[in-house]
């Protein structure tokens, strides 16, 4: 998409990204439509350590959360991704593809191991996450817990996000 800037988020972003987070997810029928709570509560317990907009005109239509994920076996630089949020006007225009090459991109940057997420397997298998048998997800079948490997060896165990993604309000 022509003219879309993707950039950090800033301050003046917060009550944006709310407000597109909530929106999004409005008749998502796989939601909580807890979605623009959990990023305002990763930024509040300071877990919040990707925080991209993408920038049209200048409105926030698109946004992607990253933060650290915790895996059981003790394993050290993951991080889950999600929410992911795309204005519903603006959905399916590419808008999201656009987040999800430039957050990989900051994760390699990063020095990631690796990163996990929750999702449609058919539309996040173009950007390289597929299930692991070795990453588990508490009630979650495996189809949908998918994983992008950055280092390997892939640990064992089961990941946990941040208490955040229980955040209702």
């Amino acid at each position: 998409m022509q003219d879309l800037i993707l950039r950090n988020e800033k301050v003046k972003d917060i009550e944006p990204i709310f407000k597109l987070t909530q929106s999004a997810f409005q008749h998502a029928e796989h939601s909580s439509h807890t979605e623009q709570f959990i990023v305002n509560a990763l930024r509040n317990a300071r877990k919040l350590t990707i925080s991209l907009v993408a920038e049209l005109n200048h409105e926030i239509i698109g946004h992607v959360a990253i933060s650290p994920v915790e895996i059981s076996s003790g394993a050290q630089g993951w991080y889950g991704l999600g929410p992911i949020s795309v204005a519903p006007e603006y959905q399916q225009r590419g808008v999201g593809t656009a987040l999800m090459k430039q957050v990989i991109q900051q994760l390699q940057q990063l020095d990631a191991a690796g990163c996990v997420l929750l999702g449609d397997p058919h539309y996040y298998a173009k950007f390289g996450f597929k299930p692991h048998e070795n990453l588990t997800l508490a009630n979650v079948p495996a189809e949908y817990f998918q994983v992008l490997v950055f280092k390997q060896p892939v640990p064992q165990g089961e990941v946990k996000y941040h208490a955040a993604f229980e955040a209702t309000e």
